[in-house]
């Protein structure tokens, strides 16, 4: 199975970055390729459990959940997490706390990258 890295540094809202990335994810899975996610900065946010969103405004974390519930492996900078004040308990079902070692890893298993 082909692979993609997607870096993620964005808040969440505030601009469609997150979004559109998901959205893409969301079109790669669906055509059989594996999809990797590494959270940096604001984007850790985008992983939290308990989004709540306008009516008719798309809810990110609900994205997340559903892509990860369709194989994505998604990541979180540990050292922006914790300048967030965001632990492990605090993330969706499936989306954990890595290491930049973590996104050095999948970088070297190969595949494309993409950066939002």
């Amino acid at each position: 199975m082909d692979k993609v890295t997607i870096v993620l540094q964005d808040a969440p809202y505030g601009n469609e970055k997150v979004w559109n990335a998901l959205r893409l994810t969301q079109a790669l899975l669906s055509v059989g390729m594996g999809v990797r996610i590494f959270l940096y900065g604001d984007s850790v946010i985008a992983a939290k459990k308990g989004q709540s969103t306008p009516t008719g405004f798309y809810n990110i974390g609900d994205m997340m959940a559903e892509i990860i519930k369709k194989g994505a492996d998604v990541r979180a900078c540990l050292t922006c997490a914790n300048a967030r004040g965001v632990k492990q308990e605090d993330f969706i079902a499936g989306a954990v706390i890595g290491k930049t070692l973590d996104l050095a890893h999948w970088i070297k298993e190969g595949g494309q990258v993409m950066v939002f």
